[in-house]
């Protein structure tokens, strides 16, 4: 299909998004005339149409759409036409009993491509591989299986200049995934004093108590926080950081993503399927998979290397934030 319209469906947080960024990439890569739609939550859908990865991006909560998900559901004039106009449809969607699927038939006559909404466990083939996997249906054999986001680092405007800065997500989904944050104020407290670098606090609402409680034990001259702002936002400023700390979360990926080299306090999931697919971020194993047993000491020496090796490479070349 050399033109015509692509549309991919896909549901899920920011770190189920982020990896399925190489179905975009491959999508685009082979077939570069094609218009690519994607239909998702905009808030981590912004991602992928500021990189270039997509053409448009229509909204998976619209309330029209949701007569697609009923048996026999009254379907929107609007959504039918637009689905009647999609030559090639991946759907990554919960659809047991293929109401989603049948409804779209009644539609259109675009084929209908239907990928995993979550990897098989235990598989020990990583996410993004499952995701990929799909887009064999149209002789995508060689997928890049690393997410890759195309953009512009920024820093910040109140910062100590020259400094570099190192990012710090101390949350995640479960809080399983989290390690206590009395440990996180002692890493980060080692971090200030042994190495010349700022400290970039990054969360969203989730992580709000958290980061209001290591913004209140550090020194504010050399910490910043970035709390509930766009993804795209957070991107370029992950961009921007030599480094990066956090756990099993959708920034972690999206760090990795960015090309930034990471340190990632990992719990009971299955690194095989879900680790960032990136040979930057290192991975350090709780014990038994509970976080609480990771002693600090661990993670200073762990950090100590990674941290000379962040270093060495200098600031992250940035533009100011305006």
């Amino acid at each position: 299909m050399a033109s015509g319209r692509i549309l991919v469906i896909r549901g899920g947080a920011i770190g189920d998004f982020i990896v399925t960024l190489p179905v975009l990439s491959a999508l685009r890569r082979q077939f570069p005339s094609a218009h690519l739609d994607l239909v998702a939550y905009p808030a981590v859908a912004s991602l992928a149409l500021e990189s270039g990865l997509v053409d448009a991006v229509r909204p998976i909560e619209s309330r029209p759409l949701a007569g697609f998900f009923a048996r026999r559901g009254a379907l929107d004039p609007e959504w039918s036409e637009y689905f009647a106009g999609v030559n090639v449809l991946f759907t990554y969607l919960f659809d047991p009993d293929e109401l989603f699927r049948g409804n779209l038939a009644r539609v259109t006559q675009a084929q209908l491509i239907q990928g995993p909404h979550r990897p098989v466990e235990p598989d020990s083939i990583h996410v993004t591989a499952q995701l990929l996997e799909p887009l064999q249906r149209l002789a995508i054999f060689d997928a890049d299986p690393r997410p890759r986001l195309n953009v512009s680092p920024i820093s910040g405007t109140a910062m100590t200049q020259g400094m570099p800065c190192v990012a710090i997500h101390p949350g995640s989904g479960g809080r399983h995934k989290v390690w206590p944050v009395e440990n996180w104020k002692r890493l980060l407290r080692w971090v200030l004093v042994r190495s010349p670098v700022r400290l970039l606090l990054v969360g969203g609402e989730a992580d709000e108590a958290a980061i209001r409680e290591l913004e209140r034990d550090l020194p504010t001259d050399r910490v910043e926080t970035l709390f509930r702002q766009p993804l795209p936002l957070v991107a370029r400023r992950l961009s921007g950081c030599v480094g990066f700390l956090g756990h099993d979360s959708g920034i972690t990926h999206l760090a990795a993503a960015c090309g930034r080299p990471g340190l990632v306090l990992w719990g009971p999931s299955d690194a095989t399927v879900w680790r960032p697919k990136s040979e930057l971020m290192t991975l350090i194993h709780a014990p038994n998979g509970q976080l609480e047993s990771l002693r600090p000491e661990t993670v200073e020496a762990a950090l100590e290397s990674l941290l000379s090796a962040w270093l060495s490479e200098g600031p992250v070349p940035v533009s100011p934030l305006v």
